[in-house]
């Protein structure tokens, strides 16, 4: 089965999208987007199709997966289930991060991270963590403070 390209919004005036959705969600199909994505869950558990991995997944799992990597999260819930908020997902273009990387060579070790997340990159617990409340600030922050709230949660992911 091919994977549906999802269109991913992006506001203007910003560089990035970052959001929350429930489930189910109209995203929620084998898809693939030129986008990275940092994905975190906040409810449910279910299974994970990344690229040609299989994986279980659970409340607080935090995955970055690379540009058109085909991806889905199915949750088990019971039919008719409505979940208001599963996820939270950051997505940013090549260009952007590419920019960042040209520009500043302080995140010079985000490179490899960025390889590696071309195959999917699952973090451990202390990591998801301490992520977890920066794209909640972040889904609702604004200008300067949008930006250093991504590079603070990429640093988390870097190290």
């Amino acid at each position: 089965m091919q994977p549906d390209l999802e269109l991913v919004h992006i506001r203007k005036g910003e560089s990035f999208a970052a959001w929350k959705h429930g489930y189910p969600f109209r995203t929620v199909r084998w898809h693939y987007h030129p986008e990275y994505e940092i994905h975190q869950v906040v409810a449910t558990s279910g299974k994970f199709y990344i690229g040609d991995h299989v994986g279980e997944f659970a409340p607080g799992q935090l995955i970055m997966t690379g540009p058109n990597l085909p991806q889905n999260w199915i949750s088990d819930i019971r039919p008719g289930e409505i979940v208001p908020q599963r996820t939270q997902v950051i997505q940013f273009p090549e260009s952007f991060i590419d920019g960042a990387l040209a520009t500043f060579p302080e995140l010079d070790a985000a490179r490899h991270l960025l390889d590696r997340s071309r195959r999917g990159v699952l973090f451990g617990d202390d990591t998801a963590q301490a992520v977890r409340p920066l794209i909640r600030r972040l889904i609702d922050a604004r200008g300067t403070r949008r930006l250093g709230l991504f590079f603070e949660i990429l640093d988390l992911m870097v190290n």
